[in-house]
């Protein structure tokens, strides 16, 4: 036993199996007690002694064990798996005296593990070969055999086809078959080629086959089965590609004729397209019945696709040809697309019941069609009344009322935890997973998210705790992050580089500095590194800067062992503090004989809420104090300036760039619409040096910054959550990416910067409106949860938001189609008359171009959608409108206008809409020149 010891803890891996097996069981047994306390030994050394010993112990130990069971727990342990080559050739021979049940069972207990890879299949797959029993068939298992699959095709200098590798494998057919079971496809099955291509994971299967190695007929159902399921749409797309390829025969389609049903009515696009196809072969057949048809077809109708729609209402016009007397049964579901948000299928269903209405015989169904019919706007009016006469019964004048998300309230932020256990829990959940900080789009009527600030009770109770209970709280710590890389190998460069800093490396700053992790070189040196100097020094370094700079602040005090607690801890969920409660944090400290630190005190200035009637008091109870922290906040308090006045941009145009490369494209500042701000002298001088790039005057300028993520910024609005303005100045060159080159999750931030309690003007309004133009839509939908906060507070100005576009828009930074998709889906929470305010403004400068906007059509479409809701009253006359639907042509476009055009008295016109207020640079009005020409070049202004 000794010498296997001796052998584990200088690493001789390769020794290890003929040492294991030349001990009997009660040797393993007291080797494995060793084992066990070596293995706790070894998590508190440094990486490199024990890297060198890990593969040696996971052998040893998994070959002294007498239990499959605790073999399998021993070999898939998480501070055991760090090795290079794999392991488990060796762990074979250390086991090469079982007995085969033994080794069986050990297969199927590791099998169902997770995170299983393709060494840990063929770990699997040699146990049951050896052990002569059934492979054990599990979701994780074919996990790493499909990583397997993957590693093999691009071995050698050639790809390999995949149909190759999967006939050569004896256990693929049994794991293939476990794929259209698994509750999600693996990572490596998602991607396929061309629908033609027989070299992808679709193509291989259906070859499967045809060699007769799998079943025909058993895949068709479970390929149905998984589509009437449903799941993620790349899973969705896989099973439908194998359900074409398979085929399917007339008897299962009529077995299927439900599902089919199904499909159509809650399936993705494709999916439902295809059962759509289903149904027209099943109604060829005289499968599908009159009431099955009527019943599939007023949900499908109910479906945004147009295409989808416009396919079933051509099924429904062949069907009422065929036989008119089913048009009792398929008019009413005919009507559900009198709803549609487009206006070519609501004249297509009205043609419909227009034309078989004579063919209904009872009065209920006409009374129910009629009602239907009300849902048609004006621009139908004259034909439904033609139609229905007195049926129709006229909407009540007034009912509209604008449904908005009630407007925030401020929510007290949770106090710091106050026990050991507690704040451990938490430490350990940010350090190991970023989760709390990625942003996650709502559903565009959810509460907006806010700033990071739980990591600010993280950070205070490491300060409370750390001096009332340092002995505790190190022990705990170092044993809940146990296996953790920092606690491991130290801070790594990109956790102390402002440039990639996030709250959970500022929460890694602190505790390795607790845990005794940094030395004081170490500590001086990278904060010094805080600050970013130079080109460098963008907003997202600046604003990380001075979180990186706080932590290490909090570390310092740790060490020192005299603060009670950190002043700057929000008051507020949005950050804020409180004037009068950061009075009282001063006087504790005060009393306690402990000076604030500088970067904790700038911080707290930076939240502190100036505004109230109640400053003028607090600004003297400030004062009163006597301290110079005391003065410095009570004079803040009394200035009540923002951090950084943000300048107006002048409307002037610019020329538009060449179709050159894209770094000329977004560094040239051609078509840049972007904020500059002042000058914060107060900030230059007083505030430490972290933070004086947020003191300095910023111009313009379209920096792609490839050093951030959407991760990193959840703690930006909580560092400024007075100052919206200023915040969204500096971020939007992000923004301009968002919506120009498709930069992803840069508007995660502007839910919470419309929910801060700042004033918010012509940059918030700006940012919000890059926002909605945004590439992605889970951008888009964030720009979205942001417009209704505004709007729900009463805060969003839309004249000012829809001239914002129009600029947008004349710039070519913002497609017409992504703007419209992002208002419609404010306007169907219920939001009419607001966004109809902003489309007021929008509009006149897009009808005025000589070529038609690609997306008008769409953006007419939610105005029209809005005006038929909440009707014009109060809303300007838009001018152009008359002029655009009185063109020639069945455009989108002109049915769209001509449909908003019915929503305003008759002689409406209104005129081109007047620059906002400071818009008085010359050239102001030429940013909506109705040809669009290229302008004279021009930069920013500031």
């Amino acid at each position: 036993m000794n010498e296997l010891l001796t052998a584990v803890r200088a690493g001789r891996h390769h020794d290890v199996p003929p040492l294991v097996l030349g001990l009997d069981l009660p040797g393993r047994r007291a080797a494995l007690a060793e084992l066990k306390e070596l293995r706790k030994e070894v998590r508190s050394w440094d990486w490199q002694r024990r890297d060198r010993i890990r593969k040696a112990l996971l052998v040893a130990g998994a070959g002294c064990q007498t239990g499959a069971a605790g073999c399998a727990s021993w070999i898939g342990g998480r501070d055991l798996r760090d090795w290079t080559r794999s392991p488990y050739p060796l762990i074979l021979a250390s086991l090469k005296d079982r007995d085969p049940a033994w080794l069986g069972d050990l297969a199927l207990r590791f099998a169902g593990r997770a995170a299983l890879s393709d060494a840990e299949y063929t770990f699997v797959g040699e146990l049951t070969r050896i052990a002569r029993v059934p492979l054990p068939v599990t979701d994780n298992l074919v996990v790493g055999w499909t990583e397997l699959v993957s590693a093999a095709r691009w071995r050698g200098r050639t790809r390999r086809p995949l149909t190759d590798i999967l006939r050569e494998d004896p256990h693929s057919p049994e794991l293939a078959a476990r794929l259209f079971e698994m509750p999600e496809l693996p990572p490596q099955v998602d991607f396929h080629d061309a629908p033609d291509s027989q070299d992808h994971w679709p193509g291989a299967l259906c070859a499967l086959v045809e060699d007769g190695v799998l079943d025909r007929a058993h895949l068709v159902e479970r390929c149905v089965i998984r589509l009437m399921r449903g799941g993620r749409s790349v899973d969705q797309r896989f099973f439908l590609a194998v359900l074409l390829r398979l085929g399917t025969t007339e008897e299962e389609e009529d077995r299927h004729l439900r599902d089919w049903a199904a499909m159509a009515t809650d399936g993705i696009t494709p999916v439902a397209s295809y059962a759509q196809q289903v149904l027209v072969r099943l109604d060829a057949r005289g499968v599908l019945s009159t009431r099955e048809l009527a019943d599939v077809s007023g949900a499908v109708l109910f479906r945004q696709e147009k295409k989808l729609v416009r396919a079933q209402l051509t099924l429904l016009g062949k069907v009422l040809r065929r036989d008119a007397s089913t048009a009792g049964e398929l008019l009413p579901a005919v009507a559900e697309a009198f709803g549609h948000e487009g206006i070519d299928v609501q004249e297509r269903a009205l043609k419909l019941v227009a034309r078989y209405l004579p063919a209904v015989a009872g009065p209920e169904v006409r009374e129910e069609l009629a009602s239907a019919a009300a849902q048609l706007g004006p621009l139908h009016r004259e034909t439904v009344t033609a139609l229905f006469g007195d049926l129709v019964e006229e909407e009540a004048a007034g009912a509209y009322e604008e449904f908005l998300p009630p407007a925030p309230v401020l929510r007290r932020h949770d106090p710091a935890p106050e026990t050991v256990a507690e704040l451990v829990e938490e430490v350990a959940a940010r350090v190991k997973s970023h989760a709390s900080e990625r942003w996650i789009p709502s559903s565009g009527v959810a509460a907006p998210s806010t700033g990071d600030t739980h990591f600010e009770r993280t950070l205070d109770g490491l300060v409370r705790l750390a001096r009332t209970h340092r002995e505790e709280l190190t022990e705990a710590l170092r044993e809940a992050l146990a296996g953790v890389y920092f606690v491991e190998h130290g801070l790594g460069p990109y956790m102390v580089d402002p440039r990639s800093v996030s709250t959970s490396h500022g929460t890694s700053v602190v505790v390795a500095s607790l845990l005794g992790l940094v030395p004081d070189r170490d500590r001086v040196a990278w904060r010094a590194k805080t600050t970013v100097p130079g080109p460098d020094a963008c907003a997202h370094t600046a604003l990380n800067g001075v979180l990186l700079d706080r932590a290490w602040e909090a570390a310092e005090a740790i060490a020192a062992g005299e603060t009670p607690f950190l002043l700057a801890t929000p008051t507020w969920h949005t950050g804020a503090i409180e004037a009068a409660e950061l009075v009282e944090r001063l006087r504790v400290y005060r009393e306690s004989g402990v000076r604030p630190g500088p970067a904790d005190f700038a911080q707290a200035l930076l939240r502190v809420r100036r505004g109230g009637s109640g400053a003028a008091d607090v600004a003297a109870a400030a004062e009163a104090l006597g301290t110079g922290e005391g003065d410095r906040l009570a004079a803040w308090i009394r200035a009540d300036e923002p951090v950084a006045p943000v300048l107006r941009h002048p409307a002037t145009a610019v020329s538009r760039p060449s179709a050159g490369n894209w770094w000329q494209r977004t560094t040239s500042g051609a078509r840049q619409v972007l904020l500059a701000t002042r000058e914060r002298t107060v900030i230059r001088h007083d505030f430490p040096e972290t933070f004086h790039w947020l003191g300095r005057a910023q111009l313009p300028r379209a920096q792609e910054c490839y050093h951030w993520g959407p991760e990193r910024s959840s703690h930006w609005t909580a560092t400024l959550p007075e100052d919206p303005e200023a915040l969204a100045a500096w971020l939007m060159p992000d923004l301009l990416f968002a919506a120009d080159q498709g930069q992803r999750g840069a508007v995660g931030f502007l839910p919470a910067l419309a929910e801060s309690a700042g004033e918010v003007g012509g940059a918030t309004h700006l940012a919000l409106a890059y926002g909605l133009g945004a590439r992605h839509p889970e951008d888009r939908t964030a720009a979205v949860d942001a417009l209704l906060v505004l709007a729900a507070g009463g805060r969003l100005d839309g004249a000012s938001l829809g001239r914002e576009l129009a600029i947008l828009v004349d710039r070519d930074l913002v497609k017409v189609n992504r703007t419209a998709d992002a208002l419609g889906t404010a306007a169907a929470t219920g939001a009419y008359r607001t966004v109809l305010r902003v489309l007021a403004a929008m509009l006149p400068g897009l009808l005025a171009y000589e070529k038609t906007p690609r997306g008008l059509g769409d953006l007419l479409s939610v105005a029209a959608e809005c005006a038929e809701r909440c009707g014009t009253g109060g809303i300007p006359a838009i001018a152009g409108l008359a002029a655009t639907a009185g063109r020639k042509g069945s455009s989108q476009t002109v049915r769209q206008a001509a449909r908003l055009l019915a929503t305003f008295p008759a002689g409406a016109e209104g005129s081109l809409p007047e620059a906002p207020e400071g818009f008085d640079a010359p050239g102001a009005g030429e940013a909506l020149a109705p040809d669009r020409k290229d302008q004279g070049a021009a930069g920013p202004g500031i």
